[in-house]
């Protein structure tokens, strides 16, 4: 008969940020994953002869196609890759975004961590992610899985995207070794062995999460705690970093009022002029969307007067939009748009355990039920909480975000003219999607 785990067994961490850290030499690893290498991006001032200012074409040239070369590598996946996940994030995102003033989520991550939830559970609480995951197999699921992080992997040196595992097993756990390398080598999973739930395996744990997060979710981190019944861990972790493509210019800051639900607000304001960008709208919202270096978006949203952003959730037009609709609507044009953003650190701290079930994982949350043995062959053990705390900040230079998912076991009418001033002076949506229209993250601003 397996041993039943009392209140927590299993711990699982989830962290997507900017930045681009080394993995700790922690004592009680047990393996470390080995990432692909790119050519960093060619940097012009390194190419300049000292003395002479002539430049290097020949070497920068080279140096440019091999970054060029890496780059396409990384990226090159079947067409249909992520064929299926546009139903989850449609699904999940309005269920991440509830009750906080700030709420921020990040939908890929999550998707990550629920794949490798997937490899180790089994019987009906595997069938349940899958179903949510449009996968017909877990190693289907896999498989796309690892299209999806190397899609999203690139450490150039200009822009990070970087996606991490870890796998924490508490010293003296029976284990199944398959499953353990199975994670490692399909997952690049670090994985580590201690004394889970002690000081000291926290202290550990807290360490892996600020490393790879920079600090970012420093107050966060320091708050986590694994239960001394604990038996085991895993932590995925996204790291990013990119910059505009064009700037804002600083001087070119405003102090004006943004209207928050609670009271109007002085904050401050971005400007910049978008020569016949595109202007996106729905039946209740209009939409522009900032170009970032690594080809990447943030999508910014604004409900019609009267609209919140809830209601575009709930209505999933705006979604539609960002998850690729954009490439086919008619309802766009090339404008002179008058872009006025505030700026903005939006931060938060959502228990999932609700969502899931909602989003039909319920049978990993069944003590009687839940069904771990894939990796944990001689012992019951069952999800307990799930955590997720995420931090998006965009200044005149960039974006930069962080967050992190724990599981515990124990609108607008159509512009009549060709140019628009496109003010988000009150509550709005937003999303960063990658190159493929993945959402890395996506939050609602109430106050900036």
């Amino acid at each position: 008969m397996k041993r039943m785990i009392p209140f927590t067994a299993l711990f699982l961490s989830l962290v997507l940020l900017l930045g681009c850290s080394p993995e700790p030499a922690f004592s009680g690893s047990l393996a470390q994953p080995v990432y692909p290498e790119m050519a960093p991006y060619p940097d012009e001032s390194r190419f300049l002869h000292p003395g002479t200012g002539t430049f290097d074409s020949e070497g920068f040239s080279a140096a440019y196609d091999a970054w060029q070369t890496d780059q396409r590598q990384q990226r090159d996946r079947p067409r249909d890759y992520a064929s299926g996940l546009k139903d989850y994030f449609q699904k999940a995102v309005p269920a991440f975004l509830t009750g906080e003033e700030n709420p921020v989520c990040s939908p890929l991550n999550v998707y990550m961590a629920l794949t490798m939830l997937s490899e180790i559970t089994g019987g009906t609480s595997r069938q349940e992610i899958l179903s949510l995951l449009n996968a017909d197999s877990v190693e289907a699921l896999r498989s796309q899985a690892g299209h999806v992080w190397n899609a999203h992997y690139c450490n150039d040196g200009a822009s990070a995207s970087i996606l991490a595992n870890s796998l924490w097993l508490d010293n003296g756990l029976a284990y199944s070794a398959d499953a353990v390398n199975r994670l490692a080598e399909s997952y690049y999973a670090s994985v580590f062995q201690t004394d889970l739930g002690s000081e000291e395996g926290n202290r550990l744990l807290r360490q892996w999460l600020n490393d790879q997060t920079h600090g970012l979710l420093k107050e966060q981190a320091q708050n986590l705690s694994l239960a001394p019944q604990t038996v085991l861990a895993m932590a995925s972790t996204m790291y990013y970093r990119a910059k505009w493509s064009e700037e804002f210019r600083s001087e070119n800051n405003t102090e004006d009022t943004f209207h928050c639900p609670d009271g109007d607000r002085t904050v401050t304001f971005l400007q910049q002029e978008l020569s016949y960008g595109p202007y996106y709208w729905g039946d209740d919202f209009g939409a522009v969307a900032l170009g970032l270096e690594d080809g990447s978006r943030m999508w910014l949203i604004l409900p019609d007067e009267g609209k919140g952003p809830a209601d575009l959730l709930s209505d999933g037009a705006a979604m539609d939009l960002v998850l690729g609709g954009w490439r086919e609507t008619g309802a766009q044009k090339s404008l002179r748009i008058h872009l006025r953003l505030p700026k903005f650190d939006v931060s938060s701290d959502i228990r999932l355990e609700d969502a899931f079930r909602k989003l039909g994982v319920t049978t990993v949350f069944n003590p009687d039920a839940a069904d771990f043995s894939p990796i944990l062959p001689e012992q019951a053990a069952w999800l307990d909480t799930v955590n997720h705390a995420a931090r998006v900040k965009i200044d005149e230079e960039g974006v930069e975000a962080a967050a992190y998912t724990v599981m515990a076991v124990c609108g607008a009418a159509m512009p009549p003219e060709d140019e628009m001033d496109f003010v988000l002076d009150r509550p709005f949506l937003f999303f960063i999607t990658s190159q493929d229209d993945l959402p890395l993250f996506a939050g609602i601003v109430h106050t900036p």
